[in-house]
């Protein structure tokens, strides 16, 4: 079985670490020569995955296509399944990680959702946050991640910068040709705390549920996880789980489903965002499951038995380390390595 991931990103090269003992090889669409994936894979394409055409004879070379990152145009991965290609998870899954007001308005049904609105102008907005109460969450409909597209409006004077923001710097999804990237608008939640839940599905329905995690945010990016989620009652935890269960089935997902979740002050837990592929606050499992999210993914999307979501230790906790003041971190590693022999590093 040959897999082909688009993206070369950090998940993608973990990917390529579990697919080796499963004895799968893997093929890589790289947008660079150096990306982090492309420096351990062994057959790489260096290519635009906007490119329809690069994409498509990129699919033609593999035997089913996954993802390190959302972007993919959702028309190129339309053409793919039309032309028979074995697309996991598939574009009408997809969409729903991709677009942030599409996510919303599938999601409804399910409750657990902040009050959202999509907004044409300033002074929708403005009646928005007049509606549900200042301060207020502006997104991007596409294109934003780890905090980019994301704005907290304060008040109706600052109900312009989104508009503006998006204008003057094209998001990822308008400089890949998105005509159709829209402002979402939500509830300023005061959440307690952060909370993941992951599950991953296979083609024919199997479903594993690994633990729900407690994430630390800064600057929209996780920075820190622990598993399981510490003071979470086992109804919570139950009913995280069960709603992640449920949109992966609904949604029809293969592979990885991330929910992100917030707990509010009252108990509620929401939905923030999805995401259909290994996610950062999964990255505790390599080490802290019986199986890690990037070989259950891979199991998923060739339609392998999945292995056991269950935690190996009563706690575990990541750390995502993310460059630093060190110009040389992995010689910096044999510090940190000393001080704890019982640290993994990834």
């Amino acid at each position: 079985m040959r897999v082909g991931i688009i993206g070369g990103g950090q998940l993608a090269r973990m990917m390529h670490a579990a697919s080796i003992g499963l004895g799968i090889r893997v093929s890589l669409l790289a947008e660079g020569p150096d990306v982090s994936a492309a420096q351990v894979v062994h057959d790489v394409v260096v290519g635009d995955w906007s490119d329809p055409a690069v994409v498509a004879a990129f699919a033609r070379a593999v035997d089913v296509v996954t993802f390190d990152h959302e972007h993919v145009p959702t028309p190129i991965l339309e053409a793919l399944v039309a032309d028979g290609v074995a697309v996991r998870p598939g574009p009408h899954a997809l969409v729903y990680a991709q677009d942030k007001a599409a996510m919303r308005e599938r999601l409804a049904p399910y409750g657990h959702a902040p009050a959202n609105r999509v907004v044409a102008t300033p002074d929708d907005l403005r009646a928005f946050g007049d509606e549900v109460g200042w301060p207020v969450v502006a997104k991007t409909s596409r294109g934003g991640y780890d905090g980019k597209g994301v704005w907290t409006v304060h008040d109706p004077s600052g109900a312009h910068v989104p508009f503006e923001s998006r204008s003057a710097g094209p998001t990822e999804a308008q400089g890949r040709g998105h005509a159709d990237v829209r402002v979402v608008a939500e509830e300023h939640v005061p959440f307690v705390r952060e909370l993941s839940a992951l599950v991953v599905r296979s083609p024919h329905g199997q479903a594993v549920a690994y633990p729900v995690s407690q994430t630390v945010q800064l600057d929209g990016i996780c920075v820190e996880t622990t598993t399981p989620a510490p003071g979470l009652t086992e109804a919570q935890a139950t009913e995280c789980q069960r709603l992640a269960l449920d949109l992966a089935a609904g949604l029809d997902v293969t592979g990885v489903l991330a929910v992100e979740l917030m707990e509010a002050p009252d108990g509620r837990i929401l939905v923030n965002e999805l995401a259909m592929r290994p996610h950062n606050t999964g990255h505790w499992s390599i080490d802290g499951a019986c199986t890690s999210q990037f070989e259950n993914h891979l199991r998923a999307v060739c339609d392998m038995p999945l292995g056991l979501p269950t935690a190996r230790a009563p706690w575990t906790v990541m750390r995502n380390v993310l460059g630093g003041p060190r110009a040389d971190l992995v010689k910096g590693l044999d510090e940190v390595l000393a001080r704890d022999p019982s640290l993994r590093v990834q």
